[in-house]
């Protein structure tokens, strides 16, 4: 299928040069502007994409192709621009800075190379003036595709960019799209994980109308929106749902994808991703308030493709599950922000241990697997008493533990150091591509599964799995292997007859 999808990628050449602030206000002057408009995040990052949606007020999506290879990435770009009148991509880290920090695979560069995206490079220009050029030029002449088509000085002054605009123009022929003076009252916080959540930033909208209100006059708007334009247009496969089964039964094409790339680091493989159809909605209990709120919006999409209803629930203010639940979704968030709400909800915490040893299938990933521990140590120091069905503690460690990409395969068999025949129901899985991120370790981290850190040696068991549970550290994608959420919700269909 081909599509025409103006785009743009707005990358960077370190953290922390104003990629997140930039794109934020950006698309507020979209907004503005009533330009129908959607946003994405390069890379596994959660928190990015909940500004993105403050602004835009629809969900942001992920793309990363480390988790999805190349089809299934311009898939996903297609599928979500739907109806959309331009894409702003956000880009990650420095604009070359991949997997493994050796590697340029899914960087902001990957995915502008496999999306064929103009690139708009921010240069934080705080101390330079005509080595702007140099530094811009290695940039644009690293890789022959680096796919740079424009830049935003970042701090730079009014009086200086007419000049420096000029100078980069004429010595290396690229668009000089505007500038972002110093806007001090704009800056968005940070914590441990990353920004802050949008909804701890007083005036957050506030914020966003004043920088878009300086982009206005400081950037080149409408040279922006004709950059989008020129964008190529883009290929991607042909997805098609012919067939409609039951549940329990894969259809013989895929919604998804039918026989499409998925690179997992030298791994080459075909893969299939099945629609599923249930003789009613199962419905499944999503953990979500500000203890748990990270989530991939194309995983909750794909589980409702595949007949989920998603019925949010908050183990901090809910006094109870809700009511016929078939399943429990515990994603990540700040669990350990809110360990004393967490601990003060008894009822809350006593129900999940219970339905969940009374055999209700659990997907649980890092702060969800957390709180299903016996115990865990918030921020302030202190121990708070969690849920109780995963046998331990967890801890606050000084630095950022097992971070990074990994790849995930099943350890046929084991699960809390015991013989099992089944992870949620399946004797194999598959490989995952996965990701971790956090600053908390476990004494009982499982061993159903062993991760394995791409361009590197180093590997480690991680991960409980039972015939209903799935719990650990490791962030999920289910677009790069559809057999965990089709195996969760097979669980969920069985444990739903078992309770007629």
């Amino acid at each position: 299928m081909k599509k025409r999808i103006p785009r743009i990628l707005l990358a960077a050449g370190a953290s922390g040069s104003g990629k997140t602030l930039l794109t934020c206000g950006l698309l507020q002057v979209l907004v503005n502007r009533g330009i129908k408009t959607v946003s994405f995040k390069c890379g596994p990052d959660y928190i990015d994409p909940m500004f993105h949606t403050q602004v835009i007020g629809t969900k942001s999506r992920n793309l990363d192709t480390f988790f999805t290879g190349e089809e299934i990435t311009r898939y996903l770009l297609a599928k979500n621009s739907a109806d959309c009148e331009i894409a702003v991509m956000e880009g990650v880290m420095g604009f070359y800075d991949g997997v493994a920090g050796i590697t340029t695979r899914a960087s902001a560069y990957d995915l502008a190379r496999v999306t064929d995206t103009p690139v708009i490079l921010i240069v934080n220009s705080k101390g330079m003036s005509v080595s702007l050029a140099a530094y811009i030029k290695g940039f644009m002449e690293y890789k022959r595709d680096s796919h740079i088509k424009g830049v935003i000085f970042n701090q730079m002054s009014p009086m200086l960019y007419p000049r420096m605009k000029k100078l980069i123009e004429e010595e290396l022929g690229i668009k000089v799209l505007g500038y972002v003076p110093k806007v001090e009252d704009c800056v968005i916080e940070s914590r441990h994980l990353g920004l802050v959540l949008p909804e701890e930033i007083p005036e957050l909208k506030g914020r966003l109308l004043k920088l878009a209100e300086v982009l206005e006059n400081s950037l080149e708007i409408e040279e922006i929106l004709k950059l989008a334009n020129e964008a190529p247009v883009l290929e991607y496969p042909l997805l098609e749902k012919t067939d409609e089964r039951s549940l329990c039964q894969p259809a013989g094409t895929s919604a998804i994808a039918e026989k499409v790339k998925r690179e997992v680091d030298a791994l080459t493989e075909m893969s299939q991703v099945y629609t599923w159809k249930s003789p009613g909605k199962l419905r499944i209990g999503l953990a979500k308030d500000e203890a748990f709120c990270f989530f991939y919006e194309d995983n909750l999409d794909l589980l409702r493709s595949m007949g989920a209803e998603l019925v949010a629930f908050s183990p901090v203010h809910d006094g109870h599950l809700p009511e016929n639940l078939d399943g429990l979704l515990l994603y990540g968030g700040y669990p350990e922000l809110n360990g004393k709400a967490l601990e003060k909800n008894l009822s809350m915490r006593q129900e999940i241990a219970t339905a969940i040893k009374d055999g209700m299938p659990c997907l649980a990933e890092c702060g969800g697997f957390m709180y299903l521990h016996e115990s865990m140590e918030g921020m302030d120091g202190k121990f708070y008493e969690m849920a109780g069905v995963i046998l331990g503690k967890v801890w606050r460690t000084p630095r950022l533990t097992r971070f990074g990409y990994i790849t995930l395969k099943q350890n046929q068999g084991i699960s809390h150091g015991k013989q099992e025949t089944e992870i949620l129901g399946e004797s194999d899985l598959g490989v995952s591509p996965a990701h971790e991120f956090h600053y908390f370790d476990s004494d009982n981290c499982g061993t159903a599964f062993h991760a394995s850190k791409p361009e590197s040696k180093r590997g480690w068991d991680c991960m409980h799995g039972t015939d209903h549970l799935l719990a650990g550290f490791p962030h999920l994608y289910y677009y790069a292997n559809p057999k965990i959420p089709q195996a969760f919700l097979k669980k969920c269909l069985e444990y739903k007859e078992l309770q007629k």
